[in-house]
């Protein structure tokens, strides 16, 4: 692949899944798999050539500390969404039908992202002082039917974007945890990034899971026992036999289908997957450190958004190592919950717990 892990073009849907389907697929499945593989690759092989061109979509350094994400009177910032109609065609973003402030436009897709991108920058701004993707105002710029039947979702470096699935493999992309997950990687990418590849990549995936998965449970008002844990929960396709694409709980039961295959993540570096497919196991591996998350919180109660997101937000802000991993990231929240809760706390003894129950040790 000719894009650096600079340069990723962040999808939903794993190749890992795709490469199944183009294996056991019917000719018009495995088509579409293979038509999904070799555009996601176009695409991010687009975004590598603005890099090279001294152009790229953002400055990764810009705007990651929360400094900037109040108002000089002090006040909470309010998200500018722009939410674009793609016209099932492939150019972005699309003609826009949604300004921040307007009324429902009438298009669901449309007004699904463009409430989901409110959660989502509620989250950031309210929880943990940070005014939109880059820290300084930045658009939220989305794109929904994006292609036609297109089976993905996807963060380029610069805007969301949203297929409307196929209704059979997948039925919608317009999932808040999706939303969420997409955006987070905006919040990674200027906040300095982790390097797409290995663990560093892992990494970005499962912090972008995380803050997903944290948007939905806080529009839902859940505490950590109510929440599934689910990432993509309902996109899957009526014929499918699965719940998700990934569970942050049970990594490795999201889906077990004859045509999808089995969920292939692991929860404990016992499983830890040796690859040099999707950027070696970006998507796989991620369930690990989502593990950690999960039993960090389940250990806590209480609502997960708040101290769990807090030291996870805050590990990120000061992490200044694209390529951590999974013991540097682990450190990291380690250093960050004792900022937040002091030295020996009962939190910094829960986390050391949650990490070395999935085998990583300090």
């Amino acid at each position: 692949m000719s894009c650096s892990g600079h340069n990723p073009v962040n999808c939903i849907i794993p190749p890992y899944m795709l490469q199944v389907l183009a294996l056991r697929g019917d000719e018009d499945t495995a088509r579409m798999a293979r038509s999904l593989l070799k555009q996601n690759e176009q695409v991010r092989d687009e975004r590598a050539e603005h890099a090279r061109a001294g152009v790229p979509p953002t400055d990764l350094l810009s705007g990651a500390f929360a400094s900037h994400a109040l108002s000089p009177s002090g006040q909470l910032c309010c998200p500018d969404r722009r939410i674009h109609d793609g016209g099932f065609k492939a150019a972005l973003p699309g003609t826009l039908i949604r300004s921040e402030g307007d009324d429902p436009c009438g298009v669901d897709d449309a007004d699904l992202a463009y409430d989901g991108a409110g959660h989502v920058f509620s989250l950031f701004a309210e929880e943990y002082g940070r005014n939109s993707l880059d820290g300084e105002g930045m658009p939220l710029v989305a794109t929904v039917h994006h292609r036609r039947a297109y089976n993905n979702a996807f963060w380029n470096g610069a805007q969301m974007a949203y297929g409307t699935g196929d209704g059979e493999l997948f039925r919608t992309f317009l999932e808040l945890s999706v939303i969420g997950h997409e955006m987070a990687h905006g919040v990674i990418q200027f906040a300095g990034g982790l390097i797409y590849e290995n663990q560093s990549g892992a990494l970005n995936e499962s912090i972008a899971d995380v803050f997903g998965s944290l948007a939905l449970q806080r529009s839902l008002g859940q505490q950590v026992h109510e929440a599934d844990w689910l990432v993509g929960r309902g996109i899957l396709g009526p014929g499918v036999n699965g719940v998700a694409l990934r569970s942050m709980k049970a990594p490795g039961t999201a889906y077990a289908d004859d045509l999808l295959g089995q969920d292939p993540q692991p929860w404990h570096m016992d499983h830890f997957v040796t690859t040099t497919d999707d950027h070696g196991g970006v998507h796989i591996n991620s369930g690990i450190p989502n593990h950690a998350f999960y039993l960090f919180c389940n250990y806590l109660g209480g609502r997960s958004w708040e101290l769990p997101g807090r030291i996870w937000y805050r590990a990120l802000q000061s992490l200044n190592n694209p390529m951590a991993s999974f013991a540097d990231w682990a450190d990291q929240t380690m250093d960050a919950a004792t900022d937040l809760t002091g030295r020996g706390s009962i939190e910094t003894v829960l986390l050391r717990r949650a990490w070395k129950l999935v085998g990583i040790g300090f």
